[in-house]
């Protein structure tokens, strides 16, 4: 018999789940997906173009608020939960009301989800949202194009606009990013790429995508999103982890499936970190992955502009996700606004405009700064309001975009890079150097 399925996302890996398991596949009948972590993405159709011929209407996307009702009226056999940057707890919680309400509750693994390339992929990965993934890919880019490789970047899924223009995307410009109407957090992964010269992919069809990056790469490189393991069966699998939320690699998911399977471990943020944190997270690591190679960095902040700080009321924005479904209190802004003398860290909360009022009620840790939240043209509306409204003397950001192309901004503002250091041997070039001797 067809079984009825239902799948639990955040317009990522739900979609990319039904596309290489559930579509074309006549034992399933996918009859919904759920939409949850980011604003907006409900009441969507997964259209008739990507669903394939066995859904000609599109496949409807529900609140994940309407689960337990979603379960009973369109008598749902199974539920897949297709998405990440969770606590353990919160899967079996969710795992606890589906069968409450009479399904099964599965989840999909990489035999069964991961694409092979052929060409040599190298991923890099993390155990939670705002560990250092990014500016570790932007390591690996650095060290493969000084060994005259040609690389693609493949992202991680963020289609939140219209999923049939969004099926395989390619960025090689700043107007690329303009041309398809770029949230936020899209362009605070692609623009460091761009700007060094690498093309990034993206969008909804990875199997395309890769196809697509093929054709222009030596190397294909897996940048993930959250704490998602790889779309792509991997040559390379770095992982990165963070000290400052120490304990946290053995208890979100599926960030323990990235510690346990990596090749490669990078224990981030060590010049900011505590030692007895370092210890957990290498006790955890000697534990779960003892044959992982295991790289020491840091991630030192800086700016050209660190002398307007001192004695200044500072307004620290920082990346969004990080701050919210990644759970940290505090971000680079913050910790640059405080190593440089800052009198003050303004708290925008009062001052919060429109659904940026929303996010500070939804996500109760976030104080004394201001998450860069713009899934939206109305909700950066909101987030440039919240700026201007905010009583500081200067903003630090702590984004790694210009955050001036699309916000106007009425006060100084500092922007705080960070690039990942290695700590001494093994790096990560040396690694890489390897890898390429034997691809």
């Amino acid at each position: 018999m067809v079984k009825n399925v239902l799948i639990m996302g955040a317009a990522g890996r739900d979609f990319h789940n039904f596309n290489v398991y559930f579509r074309d596949n006549e034992e399933y009948n996918v009859v919904a997906f759920t939409a949850t972590q980011i604003p907006n993405i409900e009441g969507r159709l997964y259209p008739k173009e990507l669903a394939g011929k066995l859904y000609p209407k599109g496949i409807p996307i529900y609140p994940e608020e309407d689960l337990t009702k979603l379960i009973k009226e369109k008598n749902v056999d199974t539920v897949v939960f297709s998405y990440s940057d969770v606590s353990h707890e919160y899967v079996m919680h969710k795992a606890s009301e589906v069968m409450a309400a009479g399904a099964n509750y599965m989840l999909l693994g990489p035999k069964d989800t991961q694409i092979k390339s052929k060409k040599p992929v190298i991923s890099i990965c993390a155990v939670r949202t705002g560990s250092g993934k990014s500016q570790t890919t932007r390591r690996v880019v650095d060290i493969l194009k000084s060994k005259g490789k040609k690389v693609a970047v493949i992202r991680h899924p963020m289609p939140y606009g219209n999923l049939v223009e969004q099926r395989v995307q390619r960025f090689a410009t700043m107007e690329d990013l303009d041309k398809n109407k770029c949230t936020i957090e899209e362009r605070e992964e692609y623009e460091p790429h761009i700007k060094r010269g690498v093309v990034v992919y993206a969008g909804v069809d990875y199997e395309g995508i890769i196809r697509e990056a093929e054709k222009e790469a030596d190397i294909i490189l897996w940048d993930g999103g959250n704490n998602d393991f790889p779309f792509y069966k991997s040559d390379l699998q770095i992982v990165v982890v963070d000290p400052h939320r120490a304990g946290h690699e053995i208890k979100y998911h599926p960030g323990e499936v990235n510690l346990r399977s990596a090749d490669i471990i990078v224990i981030n943020k060590e010049e900011t970190a505590s030692l007895d944190n370092i210890n957990i997270v290498r006790e955890n690591i000697r534990k779960f992955n003892p044959k992982a190679i295991v790289v020491d960095a840091a991630s030192p902040f800086f700016s050209t502009d660190s002398n307007l700080i001192r004695g200044k009321r500072v307004l620290a924005i920082e990346d969004g996700p990080t701050l919210t479904h990644g759970e940290m209190s505090y971000g680079a802004a913050v910790l640059f606004s405080i190593k440089y003398g800052a009198s003050e860290l303004v708290d925008a909360k009062e001052y919060a405009k429109g659904t940026i009022k929303g996010v500070y009620e939804k996500y109760k840790q976030i104080h004394n700064y201001l998450p860069a939240m713009g899934y939206s043209p109305e909700q950066v509306k909101d987030l440039e309001a919240t700026i201007n409204s905010t009583p500081a003397d200067l903003v630090v950001s702590g984004t790694p975009i210009d955050l001036t192309r699309l916000v106007k901004i009425n006060k100084p503002l500092v922007n705080v890079k960070y690039e990942l250091q290695e700590i001494g041997k093994p790096d990560l070039s040396e690694i890489i150097e390897n890898f390429l001797k034997n691809h």
